[in-house]
């Protein structure tokens, strides 16, 4: 593709986003950038949450996966699903029937100041990090194909991308979410469609030929690249029963106790209309996840049968094919969908980061309209060159360690911070006891510190061991048995209890 293609493509793109932005962000106050007025449509929230939930990582990450672990990964999606049922049936009435605008509302509510405090602070590190490392990709592939043939150096890439983001999210919040990334949704599923027909045409097969040459290839561990289920070997990281429940539990707690995706949710007229919204979500998210790896089957079907050197990243393979062989259609909508995933999940996520930070730390509720406009720029700003400043981290640390795998790096960080989310609310909900105040935060930093040195060692400690995303529930476990363990050592009375 050439240079001036890429830039009309990206231009355009904008241009659109930004006359979104315009016009749903008219007469906005600051409730419509926290709740969108409570009056999005259930549908239009769950298609544009496919979009938030997927990101950069799941359009080049997960194809990329498929050399190594065959389709594996669908053990994490169909974990999910289980995770979104207790999310619509448990989670959603609790936090509709409480009229919360921060989700962590609940447990201030239920275990009082300290624990509402530490709940929102570990939403902050989560979501900061994983979705400053999630953008990376986008800038990463802008770079590669885009800027770098331009002479533009690497950190002005990252700053264009995370001042197109503000400039869009600014004024209308969440209202503005909602409508684009409904809009980047559709760009993201188009271009997984339309790039795998495109390389289904290329090999002169049809889909079901496509599928029957999948199956035929092997990883480079010697499997199908078709192979979901892996149930031969207990202390692999791909182990079916690591995966499904880890799933499972990254789903509770990457969208159910997470006030980005939530904070959507919680914009629906009422419960039933967030339930509608939730399971329709499952079903388009399983759907679009199976696609991913069919994509990245057949990226490298065709790669073996054209005799096409790959990248030694895996996370290049998707962007390097589409850019290079596939024609100027597939290259158009690569970056129409490498775009939409990544900015949809970078736009809710700045969002949502604004409206924690503002609810839950600057006592934001009690002060006038003039004063939280203010407040609220000043605050989206500072997430903003947060955002930058980790993701030329994160490029310097990929730098040094090439061959790392982001999803599994996203992933296994989420295993930590949202460990104590999970433990705090678990034990909110399923018990009426009061944990002791004074400990909660020092637990929720001591217990995931544990897990991550035991992750470390387990090889050595547990018999050849390796840990998977279940370490999100002992993460979490462990911090509701300490929670557990402290309430005995207060006489303070249990708050109001909700469940």
């Amino acid at each position: 593709m050439s240079t001036t293609l890429i830039i009309t493509v990206l231009v355009c793109y904008f241009l659109v986003l930004i006359g979104i932005s315009i016009l749903t962000s008219r007469k906005a106050t600051s409730e419509t950038f926290f709740t969108g007025d409570r009056q999005s449509p259930w549908y239009l929230v769950a298609f544009g949450m496919i979009g938030a939930s997927l990101s950069g990582v799941t359009f080049i990450s997960v194809p990329g996966k498929v050399i190594n672990d065959g389709m594996a990964y669908f053990q994490v999606v169909l974990g999910y699903v289980l995770g979104y049922i207790v999310i619509a049936q448990l989670l959603m009435p609790l936090y509709y029937r409480l009229n919360v605008t921060s989700i962590y509302e609940y447990l201030e509510k239920r275990l009082g100041f300290i624990s509402y405090k530490t709940g929102a602070a570990f939403f902050i590190l989560s979501r900061t990090l994983g979705s400053a490392i999630r953008l990376y990709l986008a800038t990463i592939v802008l770079q590669l194909f885009l800027f770098e043939g331009l002479g533009v150096p690497y950190w002005v890439t990252a700053c264009i991308t995370i001042l197109l983001i503000w400039v869009y999210t600014f004024k209308g919040g969440i209202k503005t979410i909602v409508y684009t990334d409904t809009f980047q949704t559709f760009f993201l599923v188009s271009s997984v469609i339309i790039c795998t027909v495109i390389v289904a045409q290329t090999l002169n097969v049809d889909l079901i030929g496509l599928w029957d040459k999948i199956s035929q290839s092997k990883t480079s561990t010697g499997h199908s690249l078709s192979r979901i289920f892996v149930l031969d070997d207990s202390n692999a990281k791909n182990y079916f029963f690591k995966h499904f429940f880890g799933g499972m539990f990254l789903a509770i707690a990457m969208t159910g106790l997470d006030q980005d995706l939530m904070q959507k949710n919680l914009t629906c007229k009422n419960i039933k209309e967030a339930q509608k919204n939730m399971y329709s979500f499952t079903v388009v998210l399983v759907a679009t996840n199976f696609l991913f790896l069919i994509l990245g089957g057949a990226l490298y079907v065709y790669a073996n049968s054209k005799g096409v050197d790959l990248p030694l990243k895996t996370d290049h393979t998707f962007p390097t094919l589409a850019l290079t062989e596939f024609g100027t259609l597939a290259g158009i909508f690569f970056l129409l969908g490498i775009t939409a995933s990544s900015y949809a999940s970078a736009d809710s996520a700045l969002a949502a980061l604004t409206t924690g930070f503002c609810i839950d730390f600057l006592n934001f509720k009690k002060k006038e309209e003039k004063s939280k406009k203010r407040t609220m720029l000043f605050v989206h700003i500072g997430f903003s060159v947060l955002f930058l400043i980790i993701i030329l981290g994160t490029n310097w640390y990929i730098e040094k360690n090439p061959k790392t795998d982001i999803i599994d790096m996203i992933l296994t960080l989420a295993s930590y911070t949202y460990g104590p989310l999970i433990g705090l609310f678990a034990f909110g909900i399923f018990t009426k006891r009061n944990a002791l105040n004074i400990a909660v935060p020092f637990i929720c930093i001591i217990i995931p510190a544990i897990c991550y040195i035991t992750d470390k060692h387990s090889i050595n400690w547990l018999n050849g061991y390796k840990f998977g995303y279940e370490m999100l529930i002992i993460n979490g476990l462990l911090t509701f048995l300490a929670l557990y363990v402290s309430s005995f050592l207060t006489n303070k009375p249990s708050l109001n209890h909700e469940n």
